[in-house]
């Protein structure tokens, strides 16, 4: 069996497997007004800070994280599709988005082929894991590249905030501050919040047993 793929069920998931996406208690059935976060810069060693521009959309369905995570990052990159055409390229159906090797195919698809996708394989991120991604992120949004990345689990946010994904979900990585020990998410099944911040190994850790496309 390929290790970076297996079958699931809705709920159930694998490594790198999305299984299914839950929407957040304030999602609607339509998309979310338009968004973006202002893009900003500061190059001051590891108080550097930088937040992509990006077209915010909440995902309208329990199984579009994927097509709404990737089309986020297309935003960022000029890139206007919709949902549903980014669903289609992803081959997402209701169990979902198959895993990031597809977030990555898709986003090399339609923005030039600098996509690549990372594995963490262990159940906890280890410190070497934790600081790849540090750097995976930092150069990708350095060079306007949101990063897609397929997460399960519940981890609390800057401000204190809980988010639950137990059945897997795909965000976007669209900022960093304090050289990167905290990141911007996008999240598209939180479109009360639309972004918040994040400490790094949170965000190793949610990834943990998964994948990105940085």
């Amino acid at each position: 069996m390929n290790p970076i793929v297996q079958k699931s069920g809705l709920s159930v998931v694998g490594l790198l497997v999305a299984g299914g996406c839950a929407l957040g208690p304030a999602v609607a059935a339509q998309a979310a007004p338009a968004q973006g976060a202002p893009s900003s810069s500061s190059q001051s060693g590891r108080s550097a800070e930088r937040i992509l521009d990006i077209d915010y959309q909440a995902q309208p369905n329990f199984f579009y994280c994927g097509p709404a995570a990737t089309r986020i990052a297309l935003s960022a990159q000029g890139k206007a599709l919709s949902q549903d055409e980014v669903a289609k390229r992803l081959g997402t159906t209701e169990a979902g988005t198959p895993s990031a090797l597809d977030t990555t195919r898709v986003l090399n698809e339609l923005t030039g082929g600098r996509y690549r996708t990372t594995e963490i394989r262990d159940a906890v991120a280890r410190p070497d894991q934790v600081e790849k991604l540090r750097r995976d992120v930092l150069a990708a949004i350095d060079a306007g590249r949101p990063v897609v990345a397929n997460i399960k689990g519940t981890t609390v946010d800057a401000d204190g905030n809980p988010h639950s994904y137990e059945g897997g979900h795909y965000l976007t990585l669209v900022g960093y501050r304090d050289g990167g020990d905290v990141i911007r998410v996008a999240d598209p099944a939180d479109p009360a919040l639309g972004e918040y911040w994040v400490s790094l190994p949170k965000v190793a850790n949610w990834i943990a047993e998964r994948g990105y496309s940085s």
